[in-house]
């Protein structure tokens, strides 16, 4: 039961280990998820936000018709451009940038600091550099297809992984001094602007955060099943323990109670239960015990008066005579011859009388057993010779081969024989032989029954010791005689077998113990 209650304690470990494990993965998976869009919605926000930034940085650009700067070494004039540069009454070149020119150049900047890159791109570019990439060209075709505001990808290459926005450009009043040569007219799309934001920062983020959570997960996990462990020891498997224990003690331990768990929780349900039924028990127990020592008594009260109703023509035939001898000696007190004769008769059949009833009064008596030295073949015959008015028919064969005293109960020895004999003589209502035989067999008396009735069947054998349980008619048997006999072999410590064959008679063989030194306290 121990290893029963560990092994419950394992399973039930292992089960919340799992079910926290499978909940943890799930949480991680959904927070790796939730980084992941959250880093993406951050990156998308900051390309609209760029985004929004260079056009209105364009457009202040395009309202003012161009940025002059100073022309230097690095700063050259824009060859795409019909007047590039414009000198000043100082004599100072003045190199002008258009809008997709300061584009560039702000991107260069941005891609330097880390922040991404943009560009302008057109399928008609006028500038080769701004000639579009697959991406920028699947966007571009989807803008003149549909009405779309934007077009977002993720790609990932060379292990870094990239947002792509790409979003329209629409001509205005402001763009016609430089793109009315091209054809375009106010609405139309002159080309899109493109803009890359790294986030391979993102995955280094989302492992950290992993990382972190994994950590607190197994820790988490660890705890709870230290704090599991510790609980149910305590209030599951301790107590049942306790209880299993109070169980395996009962009966020997006649108060269990003590060592049951307390509580009102279905363990302490489950205690108080067994403390209900050890109380029901004992109870039973006492009945039965009771029931037992009166069915034990009624059974040989009832054999008493099977025997004492047969013997009773045992006791009349010589009362007759004697009261016919008292009479004729009273009509005739003076005639000595007869009184001579007479007188011997009186004393034989009044020893007769005497010894018949000194057997029933020795029969019938309830005494607590008691160990005391008998003649067990003495005895036998003594039990025997009671049976007598049954044995119509029968022949009775006497091999007694003990003739020495052994310390037995003699009450219980003799309610034992008269019982099997009994058995055996109603088993042969047709007559037949009845052989009873004993000897000594080491430390055992052996005693065997062996009739020519009509045996025993093979489907009841194993039954014929059990508790009312009897194959006579209603009134010829009340079930208990073998029962109590088994009864009492057993509180002498002896056992008895049976051998039988329907047709074939039985022959009944006990064994019981023969010892020469008697304990002087009384066995019950």
């Amino acid at each position: 039961m121990v290893r029963k209650f560990k092994k419950l304690k394992y399973r039930f470990i292992l089960v919340i280990c799992s079910v926290l494990t499978v909940s943890f993965g799930l949480i991680l998976t959904y927070m790796v998820e939730l980084q992941n869009d959250l880093i993406i919605g951050q990156a998308k926000h900051q390309a609209r936000m760029l985004h929004r930034q260079l056009l209105l940085t364009r457009q202040w650009i395009s309202d003012h018709q161009g940025l002059f700067v100073v022309k230097t070494d690095n700063i050259r004039e824009n060859p795409y451009l019909h007047a590039p540069n414009i000198k000043t009454d100082s004599g100072i070149t003045l190199v002008k940038r258009n809008p997709a020119m300061v584009t560039r150049e702000l991107s260069d900047y941005a891609s330097q600091e880390g922040y991404g890159w943009f560009r302008v791109t057109s399928l008609k570019p006028v500038n080769p550099a701004n000639e579009p990439d697959g991406f920028e060209r699947d966007s571009l075709e989807l803008f003149n297809q549909a009405p779309v505001d934007e077009h977002i990808q993720i790609e990932s290459s060379g292990g870094l992984k990239t947002l792509r926005y790409v979003a329209p450009l629409f001509v205005k009043d402001s763009c016609m001094s430089c793109h009315l040569e091209h054809g375009y007219k106010v609405g139309d799309i002159r080309g899109a602007l493109s803009i890359s934001i790294p986030i391979e920062w993102a995955d280094t983020v989302i492992r950290k955060n992993v990382g972190k959570i994994l950590v607190l997960g197994i820790l988490s996990v660890i705890i709870v099943t230290a704090v599991v462990y510790v609980l149910f020891n305590a209030l599951v498997t301790g107590r049942l323990s306790r209880l299993e224990e109070a169980m395996d003690s009962y009966p020997a331990n006649a108060n269990p109670t003590l060592m049951l768990p307390g509580g009102e929780d279905e363990i302490g349900m489950l205690s108080s239960r067994f403390s209900a039924l050890c109380e029901r028990l004992e109870h039973s127990g006492k009945r039965l015990d009771q029931a037992h020592e009166q069915a034990f008594y009624n059974e040989k009260m009832a054999a008493l008066g099977q025997i004492t109703a047969g013997i009773a023509h045992e006791i009349n035939n010589p009362l007759g005579g004697l009261l016919n001898c008292v009479k004729n000696m009273q009509d005739d007190p003076h005639d000595m011859d007869m009184q001579d004769r007479y007188l011997p008769l009186l004393s034989k059949g009044l020893h007769q009388i005497e010894s018949i009833m000194r057997q029933l009064l020795n029969f019938g008596r309830n005494d607590p057993l008691q160990l005391r030295k008998i003649e067990v073949d003495s005895d036998i015959r003594e039990c025997i010779a009671l049976l007598e008015y049954r044995m119509k028919n029968i022949d009775v064969v006497l091999d007694l081969n003990i003739d020495q005293s052994y310390c037995m109960d003699a009450e219980a020895f003799k309610q034992i024989i008269v019982n099997i004999g009994l058995n055996a003589v109603q088993a042969m209502p047709d007559g037949g032989q009845l052989r009873v035989a004993s000897r000594r067999l080491g430390d055992m008396i052996e005693i065997s029954f062996t009739d020519t009735g009509t045996g025993i069947a093979a489907d009841i054998k194993d039954r014929i010791f059990d508790p009312f349980f009897t194959t006579k008619d209603i009134g010829q048997g009340t079930g208990l005689g073998l029962a109590v006999t088994y009864s009492l072999i057993q509180k002498m410590g002896g056992d008895i077998s049976v051998e039988s064959r329907p047709g074939e008679g039985a022959v009944f063989t006990l064994n019981l113990p023969g010892s020469k030194i008697c304990d002087s306290s009384p066995r019950k």
